[in-house]
């Protein structure tokens, strides 16, 4: 009896142990959590809605709409960036699950992401995406919303991560 009791003990512990982990921030591989529900509650930073109001008015002057922000793509880019501090990384890894969520969850036809690292002000990386070919052309593409976040790490160095939604 004793032994049944111990085998039920440790399974029980073994199931409580892993429905925790997804709590976590990322898994074992550093690979993000995707959330499965819409993530409505963002607080922004003044470089982010900085940076937004910059890539909105430039889509005005050349013609285009300006676009919706969203806190669930606003939280998917934080979490990229938090992603890219802790691996001291500035890259795309990852980009395919986090477009997929956006799709999943928020309906979206099209995903893009532009980042950038180490710029000083809004300004710079906005001007730093438009002076590049492949991060103008989400800025200019036929998308209708978008999140971003601006994340410093320890040394203060900020990190950007925009991505853009056509929904």
């Amino acid at each position: 009896m004793k032994k049944i009791m111990r085998a039920m003990l440790f399974i029980a512990i073994f199931i409580a142990m892993n429905a925790c982990s997804a709590d976590s921030e990322a898994a074992d591989n550093g690979t993000p959590i995707t959330p499965t529900t819409i993530v409505t509650n963002y607080t922004y930073n003044d470089f982010e809605v900085e940076t937004m109001r910059l890539i909105n008015e430039y889509r005005v002057s050349i013609g285009l709409k300006s676009l919706t922000t969203v806190n669930h793509i606003s939280f998917k880019s934080e979490e990229h960036n938090k992603y890219m501090i802790k691996n001291n990384v500035v890259n795309h890894d990852n980009f395919e699950s986090r477009s997929s969520n956006i799709m999943n969850l928020l309906g979206a036809k099209k995903v893009g992401e532009n980042v950038a690292y180490n710029y000083k002000t809004p300004a710079d990386a906005v001007k730093g995406w438009l002076e590049s070919p492949g991060h103008k052309e989400n800025i200019e593409g036929d998308y209708t919303h978008f999140g971003l976040s601006v994340t410093a790490d320890a040394s203060g160095r900020k990190y950007y991560t925009n991505i853009f939604a056509k929904i």
